[in-house]
């Protein structure tokens, strides 16, 4: 008995909420000062969203390779103090070393081109400067500050075969 007196009362509360509204209070309505419109129409159209090229990211060699790094190293008007460029494959990650680099803030522009991301570390004898993981397509711009002179070391690493190119130059 006690069990169809609950189910009752259960019906019953369901019953009497299902009733229940709330309701916002916008003020009052003006009919001088309508609801604003969404913007018309420009006109402008969408660019479609075009299949990936196949091949796109992968990596190149020879000409190509140094046609691409000339296509993602952005020409600068300040010195440019150390480049490289080259492939790198998943079970063979690189270490590479500029020369002394001076005191003062630098520039260090990376890119690479591969299926999937590649990982740059930018490190001085004492820290890691930068550690980026890079989504291949694009490049990445960051400025390190050296307090004294300093070798940086840059090492790439990818987890599919991969070119990269980077630039150090004074910022």
């Amino acid at each position: 008995m006690a069990g169809v007196a609950a189910l009752s009362a259960s019906v019953l509360l369901g019953t009497v909420l299902s009733g229940c509204e709330y309701e916002y209070d916008d003020g009052p309505w003006d009919d001088d000062f309508p609801a604003a419109a969404a913007p018309a129409a420009t006109g402008a159209a969408i660019p479609p969203v075009l299949p990936q090229q196949a091949g796109l990211n992968q990596p190149l060699s020879g000409d190509e390779l140094d046609d691409w790094v000339d296509d993602v190293l952005p020409d600068t008007d300040h010195d440019v103090l150390h480049t490289s460029s080259g492939s790198v494959d998943a079970s063979d990650p690189r270490s590479e070393t500029t020369t002394a680099l001076p005191g003062g803030s630098y520039s260090v522009t990376l890119a690479c081109r591969s299926a999937d991301r590649v990982f740059f570390t930018v490190r001085d004898a004492d820290m890691v400067l930068l550690d980026l993981s890079l989504r291949c397509g694009t490049s990445a711009v960051n400025i390190v500050f050296l307090p004294t002179e300093e070798v940086l070391t840059i090492q790439i690493a990818g987890q599919a075969p991969a070119n990269y190119a980077y630039m150090v130059d004074r910022a």
